[in-house]
């Protein structure tokens, strides 16, 4: 395929997604949700995926017999996956052992390589593949997404205008989990170069708090993990508030957000729940806007779905991640 068709498949990948408004009358407030999991692949990294391949397909960096390899706990390597197939380059993820069967099966079926590392070593782990399979193949091609500035250049040029465009007015408040930080740090570049006075804060997810009926709702939240994030750690943004949202609380809201027709995982609960207490303390009258950052489907075998196992014949849970390919 030609840089150009690459370019042009490419360009479809991050197409624009609705923001809708919700009053929350709670708090007084409108919560604007970026309905991100509507992108091709189902999560917001569609467009770091597109951008980052479509920057590399421009340099010439990228050529037809290279090998893309990120390391992932999910989304983003279905997202990679999406758009490698899309372009016809090989893709391959490096994640975790005891990440969901479906974000695998979803990899796979998009004709990607999965390789599993061990799940004491975390994502770090899986970060420390992906640099020894680039240095023992030249063809390796690394995206880096917790280090690449191109992931929150992607979200600065794109989605922040998208949304302001969408919203129309002031945006008081603004939330996003970090998991490599690209969503929150480019979204609050846009929203501080258009001259909006809004507050930035940064969910954080905390263990400890179970569902009565439910022991085992503690297993956090899959893609937002502390201390990864280089982009965060260097982009210099100013009062970034910290709000401590513990883990049942962002599952209660994923779920409450899908009885209401938004079919999310966690980190879309995160953000939502996250929104709701900021919202809070800004008081009525107030703007407070997020992303619902992907879809359900890639969380059947998780506490999304618990509450619902077992009910009947027609749902059983699944043990364990799928074996290593």
């Amino acid at each position: 395929m030609s840089r150009r068709a690459m370019k042009a498949w490419l360009a479809r990948v991050s197409a624009s997604t609705p923001t809708v408004p919700l009053y929350d009358k709670e708090t007084g407030c409108t919560l604007w949700i970026k309905l991100e999991y509507m992108l091709p692949s189902g999560s917001t990294k569609d467009r770091v995926a597109s951008f980052i391949l479509g920057h590399a397909v421009e340099s010439g960096v990228l050529q037809d017999d290279s090998l893309v390899v990120e390391a992932s706990s999910g989304s983003t390597s279905i997202a990679f996956a999406m758009a490698c197939a899309m372009i016809g380059v090989r893709f391959c993820a490096v994640m975790p052992e005891g990440v969901s069967g479906e974000r695998v099966l979803i990899i796979r079926r998009y004709g990607g390589e999965v390789e599993l590392t061990p799940a004491a070593l975390g994502v770090s782990g899986a970060i420390d593949e992906t640099r020894r399979m680039a240095a023992a193949d030249r063809r390796v091609f690394l995206p880096r997404q917790f280090e690449n500035p191109l992931n929150a250049l992607a979200h600065q040029r794109n989605t922040g205008p998208e949304l302001l465009a969408q919203v129309g007015t002031t945006i008081h408040g603004f939330v996003a989990g970090v998991g490599t930080g690209g969503t929150l740090v480019g979204i609050a570049r846009a929203l501080h170069e258009a001259g909006h006075p809004t507050c930035i804060g940064r969910p954080r997810p905390e263990r400890g708090v179970c569902f009565e009926g439910e022991p085992e709702i503690c297993g956090g939240i899959p893609g937002v993990v502390d201390g990864l994030s280089r982009i965060l750690e260097e982009a210099s943004l100013c009062g970034v508030e910290d709000i401590p949202i513990p883990d049942a609380d962002a599952i209660r809201a994923a779920r409450e957000l899908a009885a209401h027709g938004f079919p999310v995982g966690p980190s879309s609960g995160l953000n939502f729940a996250a929104a709701r207490r900021l919202a809070r303390r800004l008081g009525p009258g107030h703007n407070v806007a997020t992303v619902l950052c992907d879809r359900m489907e890639r969380y059947f075998t998780t506490d999304l779905f618990r509450d619902l196992v077992g009910r009947d014949s027609a749902t059983s849970w699944s043990e364990g991640p799928l074996s290593r390919r």
